[in-house]
């Protein structure tokens, strides 16, 4: 214990603080997962029916922040996203570091909140899932005798 107490104490002498859960820190751009409200992946953001529904959506981020993988390759995106969070004042950050990988399941857009707020789904896909397509259900059929008529006659 007076080891770790030891190694602690010299990496704050030297300004190097510890950085909780690292790798879970590496797949969400620098964020924690507790703290994600929309997560879109590198082949998401080459779909245009997904980063239109995330555009359209841009006003239910109000009072979060969205961070950007600055590695990725789709900047028609990237300018409109930047374009429209500016006019919205939602605040964004181009996050170019280690982070900030281009694998197909690596992180390209977060959206996240100061803290902590736990939501069970966070891909875009599950987030804003397409409606079921509606079933077009026949009308009953019409009895043709009435409840009387066949209480005394017997029918069923």
């Amino acid at each position: 214990m007076s080891e770790d107490l030891n190694k602690r104490l010299e990496q704050a002498a030297q300004g190097i603080t510890p950085q909780t859960r690292p790798d879970e820190r590496r797949r969400f751009l620098g964020s924690l997962r507790e703290r994600c409200l929309i997560r879109i992946d590198n082949t998401e953001i080459n779909n245009e029916e997904l980063t239109n529904l995330f555009l359209t959506h841009l006003d239910d981020y109000q009072g979060y922040s969205i961070l950007i993988n600055g590695n990725i390759s789709n900047n028609r995106f990237l300018n409109k996203l930047e374009a429209q969070a500016s006019k919205k004042n939602i605040p964004f950050t181009l996050v170019n570091n280690e982070t900030a990988k281009t694998g197909p399941t690596d992180t390209a857009v977060l959206v996240v909140a100061k803290d902590a707020i736990n939501r069970m789904r966070i891909e875009i896909s599950q987030v804003y899932a397409p409606e079921l397509p509606k079933e077009q259900l026949t009308a009953p059929k019409k009895q043709k005798t009435s409840f009387w008529h066949r209480l005394f006659r017997g029918e069923n």
